[in-house]
């Protein structure tokens, strides 16, 4: 992505969690995670956002969540797995993201929040039409798990700041109850 050029930032947070009593950190996926989680990557697959790259945080449930994700895309994605992703504040997410080379055309960050909604809403901050208005108001009452924000971003990852990019699509996946 050059100056200039849209590149797609894709948030997506990671699906619900079980409590088994461990860490924070290696909390696993519970039953509806499970079921989610493939959901958000069949939206992914079906909106045609096929990321470039995956940076993902480093924490279990995220871990899985881009795992049952990216099976459903058909197709292999580099991914990189950022322990500065877990517990990020957005100004530290728009520093992982700026170390990004700008042939990556659609970034997906698999996270938590709140760091990604408030990195979400920061960025689209400015809409500039009313269809925009109200994605971001849903965005930023509930950022769900599975929860998926796709932004536009006129600039390159490096000069990604709060009010340059456009929220385009936001939705939240669920899988059938079996």
């Amino acid at each position: 992505m050059s100056a200039g050029s849209a590149g797609r930032l894709v948030l997506l947070r990671h699906s619900k969690s079980a409590r088994p009593g461990v860490a924070d950190h290696e909390r696993p996926l519970g039953p509806r995670g499970l079921r989610d989680a493939p959901a958000a990557g069949r939206w992914l697959r079906d909106a045609g956002c096929l990321p470039t790259l995956v940076i993902c945080s480093t924490a279990r449930r995220a871990r899985e969540t881009w795992a049952l994700a990216a099976g459903q895309l058909g197709a292999e994605v580099p991914a990189r797995f950022d322990e500065r992703v877990y517990a990020a504040e957005p100004e530290e997410l728009l520093e992982v993201v700026s170390e990004v080379s700008d042939e990556v055309k659609t970034l997906l960050l698999v996270g938590h929040n709140p760091g990604l909604e408030e990195l979400a809403v920061s960025l689209a901050r400015k809409a500039v039409a009313a269809a925009e208005a109200e994605p971001i108001e849903r965005l930023s009452r509930k950022f769900p798990t599975s929860a998926i924000a796709v932004l536009s971003c006129p600039a390159s990852w490096q000069e990604l700041a709060p009010g340059s990019a456009r929220l385009t699509d936001f939705a939240v996946p669920r899988g059938a109850a079996r």
